[in-house]
């Protein structure tokens, strides 16, 4: 294919996921779904060609990117405070599902070896982590749910991924317990501990720049370098991944401009949302392809028996074990009660059971040499295509539950009185650096500033909107007018395009921190908290002194 045939495939394609994005967003449906079977019904059209992916290229090129933008954004505190449920998910249910999966393929398909079927299990058993994320977040689920849906969703990749390798060297060799043990434990060694060195490394270095175009640039790099890096010495790259970009989140405050930490968060959800819908319209173009392939080692019923038999396993094991670990936690120690999941949020954890991007690549990186390769390559995608639509289901799960959503009015409050602290914080070193050579006038607007959402909470009522509020809407209708006047001011050339331009950013920057305000709208976006039953009552004064945990459930 020519580079202008590449170029001209490439906008088409932006065009095809922008397209059935906004369309899904509107009618509320799922745009993974939308793009599988478009993809799947251009695959059949004749003349069509076959695209075909290095599994390589998905691997070291397009999963790194995808952790790194779902990890990057995701809690650490919260992700330790559910430590165990989440590590139990990612590699007991790992572990369970191979087994069980694993055995029954072998079972049904018993030319293919014990070791080809539980290579196709460990292709099987990781959920998708960006799937688990939109899901989670337009859904509007308990604080609890969300963070174990994304934490086991990006750290049951390298459990399985391990699995799979273990796999497939008993396909084209002899292995040993012993060896898959000392595998796992390097994996996990070796890829927490570069996933650390390479954090360190990327936010002493992010920590020393300056401008923003230079702290992206290293930043587009860090999954990459993380993954080749823990790969190089047989470490587990999924893992030293999802590790340095948990620590870079995590430490970004401390280390990055406001503006290097904007233009990251944009970027990356930018480069998520194209790769991500690339690899589910790769999955449609994909099926004609496999459906032929697999066409030559199982026909017929067979093949949908055998797909809907492992199919009925995988979702059966994952509420199996979930169950089971609720019992226990249930019926455990006082410290595993308090990790209990309940019932309710138990079972929309174990519909979360979708799978993507890992299950795509692993599946190509069966070797040749594997028994019934195409059939469990077609299997493979049965089971990603298939758990997306149950991801539909979901939304009426939850309506069934009665799951209580986070509360938006308590998060609003929390967040009024840490900024309330914060500013106050902010008048006492105010207060310090004041000389009397300080206008005076600038002196009491920043004062005044300081204290607003501070009277907002003290002058809070039923009857009236609150003040920050007000200032928020009317703030906003005062920018709009501005902008309004600058481009008509630009139209007419009264001023030079370079006051023009800073005009324009000085306001765009304004109206980004008013939107970065949670109003309830926004904060109903955002499931990273994790409130608990207590909250702790508004105090009337701004003063800090509050425990960090007061309020929070861990």
């Amino acid at each position: 294919m020519n580079p202008e045939a590449i170029v001209g495939w490439v906008v088409v394609f932006v065009l095809l996921a922008v397209t059935v994005a906004g369309l899904a967003r509107r009618f509320s449906w799922s745009a993974p779904v939308l793009l599988v079977a478009i993809g799947a019904g251009i695959s059949f059209i004749p003349g069509v060609p076959t695209v075909q992916l290095e599994p390589e290229f998905v691997l070291y090129g397009v999963v790194p990117a995808l952790l790194f933008a779902a990890a990057f954004g995701t809690s650490v505190v919260d992700v330790r405070a559910r430590r165990d449920p989440i590590v139990q998910l990612s590699v007991g249910l790992v572990v369970f599902t191979v087994i069980t999966v694993g055995w029954v393929t072998h079972l049904l398909l018993p030319t293919i070896g014990l070791a080809a079927a539980f290579a196709f299990a460990a292709v099987v058993s990781p959920t998708d982590a960006s799937a688990v994320t939109a899901i989670a977040g337009r859904l509007k689920l308990p604080r609890r749910v969300v963070t174990v849906l994304e934490g086991e969703s990006l750290l049951n990749d390298a459990t399985a991924l391990v699995l799979l390798n273990t796999g497939i060297a008993s396909i084209v060799s002899v292995t040993s317990p012993g060896h898959v043990a000392a595998d796992l434990a390097l994996a996990i060694v070796g890829g927490v501990g570069v996933g650390l060195a390479v954090g360190w490394l990327m936010a002493t270095i992010r920590s020393r720049l300056r401008a923003p175009v230079l702290d992206t640039s290293l930043t587009l790099i860090t999954p990459y370098f993380a993954f080749i890096a823990a790969d190089a010495i047989h470490g587990s790259g999924v893992l030293a991944v999802v590790t340095s970009a948990l620590y870079l989140g995590f430490r970004s405050p401390e280390v990055q401009s406001a503006e290097a930490r904007v233009a990251e968060a944009v970027n990356w959800r930018t480069a998520s949302f194209l790769i991500e819908n690339a690899v589910f319209l790769f999955i449609g173009l994909n099926t004609a392809a496999i459906v032929r392939g697999a066409a030559t080692e199982l026909t017929g019923w067979g093949t949908v028996g055998v797909c809907a038999a492992v199919i009925g396993t995988l979702f059966s094991a994952r509420f199996a074990f979930i169950f089971a670990m609720v019992g226990i936690f249930k019926h455990g120690t006082k410290y595993m009660r308090t990790q209990d999941l309940r019932w309710k949020n138990a079972t929309i954890i174990s519909a979360a059971n979708v799978r993507g991007v890992i299950t795509l690549a692993a599946a190509f990186l069966l070797p040749p040499e594997t028994p019934g390769r195409s059939l469990l390559q077609l299997m493979a995608f049965v089971v990603v295509v298939i758990s997306l639509f149950t991801g539909l289901l979901l939304p009426r799960l939850v309506t069934l539950l009665n799951l209580a959503p986070p509360d938006d009015m308590r998060e609003h409050s929390a967040w009024e009185e840490l900024m309330a602290q914060a500013q106050a914080r902010g008048l006492e070193r105010l207060e310090v650096e004041v000389t009397d050579r300080d206008h005076a006038r600038v002196v009491d607007q920043l004062r005044v500033n300081a204290t607003l959402i501070t009277d907002s909470i003290l002058l809070e009522t039923d009857q009236n909107e609150k003040l920050l509020m007000t200032y928020q809407r009317l703030r906003q209708v005062m920018i709009r007018a501005e902008r309004q006047y600058v481009i008509s001011a630009r139209r007419q050339h009264l001023f030079p395009e370079s006051v023009v331009a800073a005009a324009l950013r000085s306001i765009d920057i304004e109206e980004l921190s008013l939107r970065a305000a949670p109003v309830l709208d926004e904060i109903e976006r955002s499931p990273r908290s994790d409130w608990g039953e207590r909250m702790p009552r508004r105090r009337g004064r701004s003063g800090p002194k509050r425990s960090r945990s007061e309020g929070v459930d861990r």
